[in-house]
């Protein structure tokens, strides 16, 4: 049984001491550093270009997590790999031949990740489940950080978990958005394999502890 993962996610930390919070986790129990790229037009927001990321990588120890909310993903595959990227997400919604993008992903030595926006249904990933090193479900609307835990999200990770047994896949499930010491033992119960947790690390008074106790609570 392989431990729950734990990927804090950059969009929360302090652009300002980027560094600093990079080596945090680096520091931490931490798993996965997760950085959100996101274009203004998938969704409503822009996060941090590419000579951000590559900052980021100069610093990170440990793997990166990149999950591109961005029209036609496929432009950048190419470029993320080369930043370093170790696994990269494309969404589900942003791809009209997602079986080439996901052979185009791992082309470049990554882990091909799909994300799910939450009104997108599981089953559309019938046909590539096996294909897929990470599934990313979205737990809020993608965009913004700090949003409310959507709780239909328990039912589609039970739905996910057992299309992926009955399919004899090796997929992760990544949790994004909401995600807290609160909900955390009852999303790794549903069949969750990786959280990421941004506002609720990186906003509160101590990151290393409360990464630690994320941690200890889905051990």
């Amino acid at each position: 049984m392989q431990k729950t993962k734990i990927a804090p996610s950059l969009l929360a930390a302090d652009f300002g001491n980027l560094q600093r919070d990079v080596e945090m986790v680096n520091n931490s129990a931490a798993d996965w550093h997760h950085i959100d790229v996101m274009d203004g037009i998938f969704v409503p927001n822009i996060s941090y270009g590419m000579p951000v990321i590559k900052a980021i990588a100069e610093h990170a120890t440990k793997p990166l997590d990149v999950h591109l909310m961005i029209v036609d993903p496929d432009r950048y595959i190419k470029t993320f790999a080369d930043l370093g990227a170790n696994i990269l997400s494309v969404h589900y919604e942003a791809c009209t031949h997602l079986h080439r993008t996901l052979q185009a992903i791992k082309a470049e030595g990554m882990k091909a990740g799909v994300a799910l926006n939450p009104h997108t249904n599981i089953n559309l990933l019938e046909d590539t489940i096996k294909d897929i090193d990470v599934v990313c479900m979205m737990s809020v609307n993608p965009g913004f950080g700090g949003q409310s835990f959507i709780e239909n999200t328990y039912d589609k990770v039970k739905a996910l978990k057992t299309l992926i047994n009955k399919k004899g896949a090796h997929t992760l499930i990544e949790m994004d958005g909401g995600v807290t010491s609160k909900n955390a033992k009852a999303l790794v119960a549903a069949g969750a394999d990786v959280l990421v947790a941004g506002s609720f690390v990186f906003k509160s008074a101590d990151p290393t502890k409360t990464i630690r106790e994320l941690k200890e609570v889905v051990a």
